[in-house]
């Protein structure tokens, strides 16, 4: 079974059948009785391929105990940046709402703005999954999910700066009342009737504090999963080929420099000696020579062999035979 933890990603350099590998283990824990989610926040959106069922960012059934998921980056910023906006028009004289609008469609073109929002609908998956026993995180290309699981940490520093700038402004804005009375109008000034908000019964709420004091403490949750062992584990797919090796080897020093636990290495596409033709000699040569830099490279850590399919790996039927193939080649 490759899916020793509640939450597992898998990841890798683009092209070595991480979404392939993702589906079979997501697959075969359904199979295997335990209620399973499957999120991609691969942009390529190959998962739907595989699967072959169009999915979207929302949860959708593929059998029974399996759903699944697609996370679009792009899809997902325009969906928080709208959310900022509304949040903000709560906040700000109706005078200011255009010049806040366009600074923050300005931020939106930003780089790392995709991942912020991507993060923060990752986080909330986290957050939803409860009821699953097991979440699969089919990744992004290493580089991008690096930098997607170092952003907890950082977005964490970030918004607790935020909330405690927001915090003096709104101090300030009180102390300013209470000196120059009734004239100074209120947090709500702006409202043309210069009524309270009753949704919450007239009592002085900072929508924008309350909603970055939200955000952060999503984050600070996520963190502590995404670091827990007991509960997550970061499995790395990578094919007998050099480049694959090296990159997996570093991307591994860096999540562990993140405290994120990685639970081993799944060689995909190996190829089978006795399926070998004879004039294959120098491949397998190649291939032998690259699974004993695996063995060396990643000797402290579990390792599954997948062998090389003869046919294209798209349906249920062609994943469940990826599942019943894979096996263990080093429990350390």
């Amino acid at each position: 079974m490759l899916l020793t933890r509640r939450i597992s990603f898998l990841g890798g350099k683009g092209g070595v059948g991480k979404t392939t590998v993702a589906s079979a283990a997501a697959l075969a824990a359904a199979d295997g009785g335990r209620r399973t989610l499957l999120v991609s926040t691969d942009p390529a959106h190959s998962t739907s391929d595989v699967l072959q069922v169009q999915l979207g960012s929302d949860v959708r059934a593929v059998t029974e105990n399996l759903d699944a998921m697609e996370l679009d980056p792009e899809r997902e910023a325009e969906a928080y940046i709208s959310d900022v906006k509304d949040r903000l028009a709560e906040a700000v004289p109706p005078r200011l709402v255009a010049e806040v609008e366009r600074q923050i469609d300005i931020a939106k073109v930003s780089p790392g703005a995709e991942e912020a929002a991507l993060f923060e609908r990752f986080a909330r998956v986290l957050d939803e999954s409860a009821a699953y026993e097991r979440v699969v995180f089919d990744t992004a290309p290493t580089g991008q999910t690096l930098r997607l699981l170092g952003l907890p940490e950082l977005m964490t520093v970030w918004m607790s700066g935020l909330i405690q700038r927001r915090r003096k402004v709104s101090a300030l804005g009180k102390m300013w009342r209470n000196v120059a009375g009734a004239s100074a109008g209120s947090e709500s000034d702006g409202r043309p009737d210069g009524s309270t908000d009753r949704r919450t019964g007239g009592v002085d709420v900072d929508p924008v504090l309350t909603a970055l004091e939200q955000r952060r403490d999503r984050f600070i949750r996520a963190r502590a999963i995404l670091t827990d062992p007991e509960q997550t584990c970061f499995l790395f797919v990578l094919t007998p080929q050099r480049l694959p090796i090296l990159e997996t080897a570093r991307a591994i020093r860096t999540l562990r420099k993140y405290h994120i636990p990685v639970g081993g290495v799944v060689v995909n596409q190996f190829e089978l000696e006795f399926a070998a033709s004879a004039g294959d000699r120098d491949r397998m040569a190649r291939q032998s020579a690259c699974m004993e830099t695996i063995g060396s490279e990643f000797a402290d850590t579990r390792r599954w062999l997948v062998p090389r399919m003869d046919r294209e790996v798209v349906g249920l039927d062609a994943l469940r035979e990826v599942g019943r193939l894979m096996t263990v080649e080093s429990v350390p």
